[in-house]
């Protein structure tokens, strides 16, 4: 295990609810969590937005000017205002001064940043965007990736994205002996395009990765798989449905279930269901997305994060610091390559 207490950068201008939620979240975190937040952005902003009497105790803010916009390109973005928010919190993590970064601002952007400034970890081509969904099985979630970090992809991209999947759910979701799906068409090893064929060989060939085979799209919630990889445009496809079906659910059980008086009554005497039901189903339960493959721990929450999402964002760096994700990836990958 590594440190008891990690110290969090968080962009606290990005993202659509920026800063009020993103301090929230980042204070409840750090009150829960027992983390060291570190608050990155314009200072008049976020104090503006600190609660009165706030204890001040673990906390610090780090000046930044501006933000890279969602309409900009990403890495002319980042390159022509070094002084943003988002490079500000990469460069503590590369200078140490910070254990990992959070930010819900523009994801192309963090992940350019993050290229830029800590780099690939060694053996790794490409890193991959990290989601976690829930299944059928109530205790269970897969991890997908990527979801959106590379929309074309070789084969041995998939393969590294595999490795580190293995990784990641070993030891941060805590999965003995995770099993890894190809995502497919068919769960035969001769379906699908050039991509998938040769992935297929390359992961069933891979001693590091627990490969069992392919994944239909009806497999993934299944609770059949513990991993699947895949080309960031399904997956950022497949992330974006996702979350769509689990905002209808939540949706249609508001709408449905207080019809009349026996609805309200049943809505009362189901509320602790309910409850369990929208942290299964809900985006913002989980956080938001591991950046894996760069030499730090990132996370790149949906740009819609409110406070409960940076919590669970801020939850996942440090269990990403705490279990030595990237320690544990780079000697997979040593090996792997060996």
């Amino acid at each position: 295990m590594g440190k008891t207490r990690a110290r969090i950068a968080i962009d606290a201008m990005g993202g659509d609810h920026a800063p009020a939620e993103i301090v929230a979240g980042a204070l409840r975190a750090r009150d829960e969590l027992g983390v060291e937040v570190i608050l990155v952005g314009d200072r008049q902003q976020i104090e503006a937005v600190l609660p009165a009497n706030t204890n001040l105790g673990q906390l610090e803010i780090v000046p930044a000017q501006g933000t890279i916009e969602m309409h900009e390109e990403p890495l002319s973005g980042i390159r022509r205002k070094p002084k943003a928010s988002i490079n500000v919190a990469m460069n503590l993590v590369k200078q140490k001064q910070a254990d990992a970064v959070v930010s819900a601002g523009h994801s192309g952007a963090a992940m350019a940043s993050a290229l830029l400034r800590l780099g690939r970890l060694s053996g790794i081509d490409r890193p991959a965007i990290g989601a976690v969904f829930p299944t059928i099985v109530a205790s269970k979630q897969v991890l997908i990736l990527d979801v959106g970090a590379n929309v074309d992809c070789r084969p041995k991209f998939l393969e590294q994205f595999a490795v580190m999947g293995t990784v990641y759910s070993k030891y941060v979701l805590g999965i003995p002996e995770p099993k890894v799906g190809l995502l497919n068409i068919g769960e035969e090893e001769s379906k699908g395009n050039d991509l998938a064929l040769q992935a297929y060989q390359l992961l069933q060939a891979n001693p590091k990765v627990p490969f069992v085979g392919n994944a239909e799209g009806r497999d993934i919630l299944s609770g059949d798989f513990d991993v699947i990889v895949c080309d960031g445009f399904a997956g950022n496809v497949l992330l974006k449905f996702a979350e769509a079906v689990g905002e209808v659910l939540l949706q249609i059980l508001r709408e449905e279930l207080p019809q009349g008086l026996h609805g309200q009554l049943g809505v009362s005497l189901l509320r602790p269901n309910l409850k369990r039901i929208k942290q299964r189903v809900d985006h913002a339960e989980h956080g938001g997305g591991l950046l894996l493959g760069v030499a730090g721990i990132c996370i790149i929450s949906h740009g819609s994060s409110q406070a409960p999402s940076i919590f669970n964002a801020i939850r996942l760096a440090r269990e990403a610091v705490d279990n030595e994700v990237l320690e544990r990836i780079q000697g997979s990958v040593a090996i792997a390559e060996e």
